[in-house]
């Protein structure tokens, strides 16, 4: 489903796809397609797996967010179910709370497998949402940090100039995309380590509403009501979601319970991303 878009533009038609657990890649999409003028961007939610057509469109993005120093499983099946391109021009983005680990490369891997022509990649440094960094007192709330949300609005020009080039059938070639030294090190995960770190989820028969809002928001569909919430394990991928977005903060782990909760993004990093 497509969340945002001018209706009724003139202008080349462009396709954000993205998935946020906590709402700040989405509030970064939102502040991209606001501030580029040459191509008309609409956002388009990964989660559910719907595939856009994309005949129309002149250029796509694909965003996400850093899981256990890699995208998440979920972009990773998303993307194999993806249809052949043939070079269309991408950007690859990322959001981090504390290390970015090569998150970026790996998407702009995956995407560039699909067929897509890569044309530019960034990482943006946000508060932390993962609850045990949370909880232990390492959100970054102050993230972006000044150097962050220039080097952010920085690469916002850049891609700006790219789709105004895109928009004139003008050539793009591949953009290279960043990786530390120190990233390019770093080991990557198995996509079932974030689940193995969470550990069993439980659920406070009080607390609990049966609101239905863990069912509903649950991106991997591991979970269901009978009447309270039954998580299924073998589904599950530990992205924190039924924690997170809990209006009652009846889910809980065993080392994590009634603390670290990023449901939203905060008001300070809205301001620094306002539209």
């Amino acid at each position: 489903m497509t969340d945002s878009g001018t209706a009724g533009s003139n202008k080349p038609r462009g396709l954000i796809l993205y998935y946020s657990g906590s709402g700040n890649t989405r509030l970064a999409c939102r502040y991209m397609a606001a501030n580029i003028d040459s191509i008309d961007f609409e956002l388009f939610n990964m989660v559910g797996g719907r595939i856009p057509d994309l005949r129309d469109c002149a250029i796509v993005g694909f965003a996400v967010f850093t899981d256990f120093l890699a995208p998440p499983q979920l972009v990773k099946t998303y993307l194999e179910n993806f249809p052949l391109q043939q070079d269309k021009p991408a950007f690859v983005f990322n959001t981090y709370g504390f290390i970015n680990g090569k998150t970026l490369k790996i998407l702009a891997d995956w995407v560039g497998a699909r067929g897509f022509k890569v044309v530019a990649g960034h990482s943006l440094h946000t508060p932390e949402s993962y609850p045990p960094m949370v909880a232990g007192g390492h959100g970054n709330k102050q993230a972006p940090n000044e150097k962050e949300l220039k080097a952010f609005k920085r690469f916002v020009d850049d891609l700006e100039t790219a789709c105004k080039r895109i928009s004139l059938n003008q050539e793009v070639g591949k953009g290279k995309i960043p990786v530390g030294w120190l990233y390019s090190v770093l080991p990557t995960f198995s996509r079932t380590r974030s689940r193995n770190d969470m550990g069993i989820k439980y659920v406070d028969a009080e607390l609990c509403k049966e609101c239905h809002t863990c069912e509903k928001l649950c991106p991997y569909k591991a979970i269901k009501l009978d009447p309270k919430p039954i998580f299924d394990m073998d589904k599950c991928y530990g992205c924190w979601s039924c924690f997170n977005h809990c209006p009652n903060k009846a889910i809980y782990t065993k080392k994590f319970r009634g603390r670290g909760h990023y449901p939203k993004p905060i008001d300070a990093l809205k301001e620094k991303l306002a539209v």
